[in-house]
């Protein structure tokens, strides 16, 4: 019932506030209902009289048209001043219509309406349509006399008037209106402010009633909590409220703060009062005996025990040190293990345990007129950094309140550390009287330990002796670490300057070939061209001096070519091709290429070729071919008399070093070269193979030479896994023997590797040959590929050189132009561009790569993707020939491509295959 009438302050606020709000709610109503209806009279005094008003000036507006259209029809003649006069003459009725229905509740303007029509109709009988017709009949004499008594301007002055009459009536009817609107406006007015000051009474009242509601009670919980407060910590007193609300709520949780803070002091005052009482014990026995009667007295417990833990040969044993209310020393038992019991399990789980319903067959408690059962048992372990070092047992008639309980367990919080207090003084007790003992027997022990003390510090003297020299060592050690770095730093930077230098020396090497094969290019061909002398026009030695020309450019060739291997070599960009290479055709190219020397020389050329020789091994041929033909050129060079011997053979398993065994590779091949020359000194056999190195100075006076040629063969040789060596006699000839693997798993990590020369030369020369060989006795003719004649072939044909160099075009001109061939000629690749655009098309171009402007590689990129010429053959011809050109022009869009300079030959064979194809 009482929650039924409960009527908070919320309650009231929401109240008077829902109070204020209807009212306004109704004063919102009739305000809207005033509003609304001066809303409607607005609109109908704007709507209406604007309309009657625009009407009447719209009819007078068709009246004045037909009037104008009329007089103008009249004076011109012209039918276009009918149209507004036939327009306003079907229109005016409209309006007066609309008019006239407008004024439905005002039935002496319809009647001046009437008036006004009646008015206009005359006008339009007597004045506007006759004179129309007597124009039309083009009669201008009854039209003067119409116009001389003109009654058509009598009816419009009457109409005029009517319709000033008209709106003068109208006008006052809406000052009429607007009057009446605007003293119901004031009515209005005075009205809203009679509901705003009701409405401000009503909150004012409201207001103060539930201020007083409110406030009143507020006062009665505050002097009721400032008794409280003046009474010096006595907290008995307690609030109490009569109304039934959150003042109520407030009261009586200020009471229970009182309680709980009443209780709170209780708590804190008996655990001041516990840790201070047992200050000062010094043995456990006391300790606990304190305990157990100080607890017991604050919490009314009626019986007690107080066990400790000691530590014995079961475990630990938690033995009984004091009780309370003891009767002949049977309160509890003497001792128990942890687990045993619930006292024991209590220990266990380190938890507190409270039995309320206590068994009948507990132990009574005794007093001076009988034994009393406990009604509550109250059980908590003492702890010490986790560790259950006593357990405390109490039993009361009462059951243990929440506040006593809270009271045991914050005394026990600490009490663990009192106890381990007590329990260690009592062993610092024992343990000095044990040190007094021993104090004796160390006093004679320290005069033996000074003597080592001493001896120990002579040891030390020792060791910082020892420590300093260690320390200078590592100073040293350190220094010269230092110096290893900066020595390293400097070899770095060393190492890059080489590279610099290695990266200066190519481009240099390369810019040097361009500038020397340039004009070489075009020596070798117009030599080549004057030797042949096709027109007869040279004698024998012009011709002779056209062919030593000739010589000495492919001598000067050989040396830039050379210098760009040797070059690469030393660089290490020079790229070895693996591929298979066919052996059973060795023979036949050494023929071919070296018969006409031999019969040049009158040397004798030998070739052996053994029968287990591999009909195929995997090396890089260019390579190979260049080794072999460097050794060939050498030999026959140095050979007046006698004969060159080649020799091809497979190194047999039992001629193999230790060396050779680890290169993985099929075979192993050996390809010597001997000739009956002027042979090599034993000093100067490691000598030659140096680069720029020969015998001696005698040696280059007479037989030339730069001493590139086996420096080139002994690094192409390491290239290709093996390795060149050397037997000669002075005057009896040398050999060149040429060891080589073949290479079909890939290349051979030579540094890896590191042949002992030495070892492998004794051991293969001691070693008899025992394969069989064959002599290859028979020349072979090379067979040249059926084309057709050059004339059919070069014809006619439209090809355009483009060449910044005036030597070459000329050369390549004049030879081109001797095969019957068009040629035009272009400076740069601008100039090749604009030629291809304006001119007929060429059948083939002739294309330099180093060229002013626009280089060759996009003049063909610009022809392949520009122009669209996606078949026309172009032959790239550069001077530089480095590593890459080939590709570099190829992907540029060159059909093929020639290294400068060029051989005619070879030129007119690639022109032939792509001119054909």
């Amino acid at each position: 019932m009482e929650k039924k009438m409960r009527f908070g302050i919320k309650s009231k606020i929401i109240i008077g506030y829902l109070i204020v709000i209807v009212c306004l709610f109704i004063a919102f109503i009739v305000l809207n209902s005033q509003i609304s209806s001066l809303q409607k009279e607005r609109n109908f005094i704007i709507d209406h009289d604007i309309e009657v008003h625009d009407l009447t000036n719209r009819i007078e507006k068709h009246l004045l048209d037909m009037e104008t259209g009329q007089r103008g029809y009249i004076i011109t003649g012209e039918a276009s001043y009918l149209e507004p006069y036939n327009s306003a003459a079907s229109s005016w009725e409209k309006d007066y219509n609309a008019l006239y229905q407008l004024l439905n509740n005002n039935p002496n303007q319809q009647e001046k309406l009437e008036k006004i029509k009646g008015s206009i109709q005359d006008w339009i009988e007597a004045a506007g349509e006759p004179t129309i017709a007597l124009k039309k009949e083009n009669n201008t004499k009854e039209l003067q006399q119409f116009f001389e008594k003109d009654p058509g301007r009598q009816y419009m002055d009457d109409i005029r008037s009517q319709f000033t009459s008209f709106r003068n009536v109208e006008k006052k009817s809406t000052e009429t209106r607007a009057t009446e609107l605007d003293e119901k406006n004031q009515k209005i007015k005075i009205g809203l402010y009679g509901l705003l000051l009701f409405v401000t009474l009503i909150s004012l009242a409201i207001a103060i009633v539930l201020s007083n509601s409110i406030v009143n009670t507020i006062k009665e919980v505050t002097q009721t909590i400032k008794r409280i407060t003046a009474s010096k910590g006595e907290l008995k007193g307690r609030i109490k409220v009569r109304s039934n609300d959150e003042i109520k709520d407030l009261g009586i949780a200020t009471n229970a703060l009182l309680e709980n803070i009443e209780e709170r002091n209780w708590l804190q005052t008996n655990i001041a009062h516990a840790v201070t009482m047992y200050q000062g014990i010094a043995s456990v026995d006391k300790l606990a005996e304190k305990f157990l009667f100080t607890v017991s007295e604050m919490t009314g417990a009626s019986f007690g025990a107080f066990y400790v833990r000691e530590e014995n040969d079961k475990g630990d044993l938690f033995v009984k040190q004091a009780a309370f209310a003891d009767r002949k020393g049977d309160a509890g038992r003497e001792s128990f293990l942890i687990g045993e019991g619930l006292i024991g399990q209590a220990a266990l789980e380190k938890r507190t345990l409270v039995i309320n319903d206590v068994p009948d067959t507990y132990q009574l408690i005794a007093s001076g007129l009988g034994d009393v059962k406990p009604k509550s048992i109250f059980i908590v372990p003492v702890l010490f950094e986790d560790e259950v070092i006593a357990v405390i047992e109490l039993a009361s008639l009462h059951e243990l309140t929440v506040l006593e309980q809270e009271l045991i367990s914050q005394v026990i919080e600490t009490f663990g550390l009192t106890i381990n207090g007590v329990i260690r003084r009592m062993e610092i007790a024992r343990l000095l009287k044990e040190s007094q003992a021993m104090t004796e027997e160390l006093q004679a022990q320290s005069e033996e330990l000074q003597t080592q003390s001493e001896e120990l510090q002579m040891q030390s003297e020792e060791l910082r002796m020892i420590n300093e020299q260690l320390e200078e060592r590592t100073k040293d050690a350190e220094e010269k670490s230092f110096e290893l770095e900066a020595a390293k730093e400097d070899l770095e930077e060393k190492a890059h300057q080489l590279e610099l230098n290695s990266q200066y020396k190519s481009e240099f090497l390369a810019n040097m070939s361009h500038e020397l094969r340039t004009p070489l290019n075009s020596i070798l061909i117009l030599s080549e061209m004057l030797e042949e002398n096709a027109a007869k026009t040279l004698s024998e030695d012009e011709e002779e001096y056209a062919r030593i020309i000739h010589s000495s450019g492919k001598d000067l060739l050989a040396l830039i070519n050379d210098i760009l291997d040797l070059s690469k070599v030393e660089s290490g960009k020079l790229d070895v091709l693996l591929a298979e290479m066919n052996m059973s055709e060795l023979p036949d190219q050494i023929e071919r290429n070296f018969s006409h020397v031999a019969e040049q020389k009158k040397v004798q050329l030998k070739i052996y070729k053994a029968q287990d020789v591999p009909n195929i091994i995997h090396t890089d041929e260019k390579r190979f071919q260049q080794i072999v033909k460097n050794l060939l050129s050498n030999a026959f060079k140095f050979t007046e008399s006698g004969s060159v011997t080649v020799s091809i053979q497979r190194v047999a398993d039992h001629r193999l070093t230790t060396a050779m065994r680890t290169v993985d590779t099929d075979c192993w091949l050996e390809i010597a070269v001997a000739d009956t020359g002027i042979g090599i000194p034993k000093e100067k056999h490691q000598l030659i193979f140096e680069a720029f190195q020969q015998a001696d100075g005698a040696t280059v006076r007479k037989y030339g030479g730069t001493g590139l040629g086996l420096s080139i063969c002994s690094e192409f040789a390491k290239l290709l896994g093996g390795w060149i060596s050397l037997s000669s006699e002075v005057g009896k000839g040398s050999t060149f023997t040429l060891y080589l693997p073949s290479l079909s798993n890939g290349l051979v990590d030579y540094e890896k590797v590191n042949f002992a020369y030495e070892e492998v030369a004794v051991s293969i020369e001691e070693a008899e040959p025992e394969a069989e060989i064959t002599e290859i006795d028979h020349p072979v003719q090379p067979v040249e590929p059926s084309l057709p004649d050059d004339e059919n072939v070069f014809q006619d044909k439209r090809v355009l050189i483009v060449d910044d160099d005036q030597r070459n075009i000329f050369a390549l001109k004049t030879a081109l132009a001797k095969q019957g061939m068009t040629i035009m000629t272009a400076h740069n690749g601008i100039e090749c561009l604009e030629m291809m655009k304006n001119s007929e098309p060429f059948d083939l171009i002739l294309m330099d790569i180093m060229m002013p402007q626009m280089d060759g590689y996009e003049a063909m990129q610009k022809i392949r993707g520009e122009l669209k010429l996606v078949d026309l053959p172009i032959i790239a011809l550069t001077a530089k020939a480095m590593k890459n050109d080939r590709e570099k022009c190829l992907e540029a869009g060159a059909s093929d491509y020639i290294s400068k300079p060029l051989d005619l030959n070879q030129l007119f064979s690639v022109m032939r295959v792509w001119l054909v194809n």
